[in-house]
């Protein structure tokens, strides 16, 4: 927005924070939490605190101070957030994902070279897991966790013997450790660096960024099931939980769901194991020594995309699931719906993680699930793979609406990168970069709540 069009929506920004701001204790810091909201969405290329800072008129340090040492309550205000975001959008599915903040330097709090799917391709950067309310309307961010690399967690140090005291961390072989800080270019010659001389180095890390001792490196997915706790805490709940193969193809993470009473649609990838839905396991014979064995199945699971392949291409339908959004820019892209070729069957996935969540009846049966199956068919195999514990009279567009909901968060990482600086944040702080993740999700919850109660709102699309 510029300038006219922040002092036309000022009161409703001003009513806005106070309910947002309203556990911070002090008169000053629930006035800085509104300039800071000011300067995420007035126009400007940077929404680093400097360029914010002189666009609002304001010495960068007062916002520098609220973001890192002032003691206000991160938590309280994303809960105040999430449960009006819930309350706004009223929303049919929550989606995972995670997103990534390119770094030049090695010094930001968990900023190590890593996968990000912002640059496609490994690269220095932060990792954000996020969870989402979504429909086909609206959108908005309900919780963030930053992901702790295991270069940043002691604990991942294999000892003499290759071992980890993490257990979530990978068993790592023994191999020489560059001198070099993270994110920096490895140089050409590599030299073992002493164990005890690594802990010390990430221990010096984490403290400049000032990580809380209880911030330790474990997966993505399990972060995942900490902000849903975390939400549920809150009095919030999911209809619907989906996520793209990162966690859908994490049968724990699947696991977690289910054991929490979620149901989901998620994707997952091509090489997932399962039987076939009628599939049936069968006594073996006893030897007379020992315990009995438990059934098994007759047959090695297969991949689900052998079990796709067999159904066939002639197997799918055409489904339309929802419509065309219009084009933001100049191009000639054709109206109408979003369509594709779909087929879904009734699966049991398999694999040790499944087994070991198995409920301890000793029959072996699998739990059944739904397996839904993108085929173009121009296409030798299919594309795309998502699994469902939805009931079995789920109809195969519903099936097919709910699997390609996800849509929406791209929409909100967009505007929340592009539009309100998401990812300007110079600051090398773990609480620095909460406080502005979570200050850019109350932005766009305003900007959100304009387009929702008044589309013809200033700065609406």
């Amino acid at each position: 927005m510029d300038e006219d069009g922040l002092a036309r929506v000022r009161e409703q920004l001003q009513e806005f924070a106070a309910g947002m701001f309203a556990g911070l204790r002090r008169v000053d810091q629930r006035e800085t939490g509104v300039r800071y909201l000011r300067g995420l969405m007035l126009d400007g290329q940077r929404k680093s605190m400097q360029p914010m800072a002189a666009r609002l008129g304001v010495d960068h340090q007062q916002l520098q101070q609220f973001l890192t040492s002032s003691t206000w309550d991160v938590v309280g205000v994303r809960r105040r957030v999430a449960q009006t975001a819930v309350d706004l959008i009223a929303p049919t599915v929550w989606v995972v994902d995670d997103t990534g903040f390119p770094k030049d330097g090695p010094a930001s709090a968990c900023v190590a070279r890593q996968y990000s799917g912002t640059l496609g391709k490994v690269g220095n950067c932060q990792i954000a897991v996020s969870v989402h309310a979504a429909t086909d309307a609206a959108s908005a961010v309900l919780d963030w966790r930053l992901f702790v690399p295991e270069s940043w967690d002691e604990t991942c140090v294999p000892d003499e013997a290759g071992k980890v005291a993490n257990e979530h961390a990978k068993r790592l072989r023994r191999q020489p450790v560059t001198l070099d800080q993270a994110g920096k270019k490895k140089p050409h010659v590599r030299k073992e660096v002493p164990r005890e001389e690594q802990i010390a180095q990430i221990q010096h890390r984490r403290a400049a960024s000032k990580l809380p001792d209880d911030e330790r490196y474990r997966p993505k997915w399990m972060m995942a099931l900490e902000m849903i706790d975390e939400l549920a805490g809150w009095n919030l709940y999911p209809p619907l939980l989906t996520a793209d193969a990162g966690y859908g193809q994490v049968a724990e993470f699947r696991q977690g769901l289910t054991d929490r009473g979620i149901p989901y649609i998620v994707a997952t990838t091509s090489t997932t194991t399962a039987q076939p839905g009628d599939a049936a396991p069968v006594e073996a014979a006893y030897a007379g020594v020992g315990p009995y064995p438990t059934p098994r199945y007759p047959r090695p699971a297969h991949s689900i995309k052998d079990l796709a392949l067999q159904a066939g291409v002639d197997h799918t339908t055409l489904v339309h699931w929802r419509e065309r959004l219009p084009a933001t820019d100049s191009g000639d892209r054709p109206a109408g719906t979003l369509s594709g070729h779909f087929f879904a069957l009734r699966i049991r996935p398999a694999g040790r993680a499944v087994r070991e969540g198995l409920p301890h009846l000793g029959d072996g049966v699998l739990p059944d699930c739904w397996l839904l199956v993108q085929w173009p068919p121009d296409q030798d195999e299919p594309t795309d793979y998502w699994l469902s514990d939805l009931p079995t009279n789920t109809s195969l567009s519903e099936l097919v609406r709910l699997a390609k909901s996800r849509w929406r968060i791209e929409h909100d990482y967009r505007e929340l990168k592009t539009g309100l600086g998401l990812d300007h944040f110079e600051g090398r702080s773990w609480i620095g970069w909460h406080r502005h993740v979570t200050l850019t999700t109350t932005a766009q919850l305003f900007c959100t709540q304009l387009r929702l109660t008044n589309p013809k709102a200033p700065g609406q699309p």
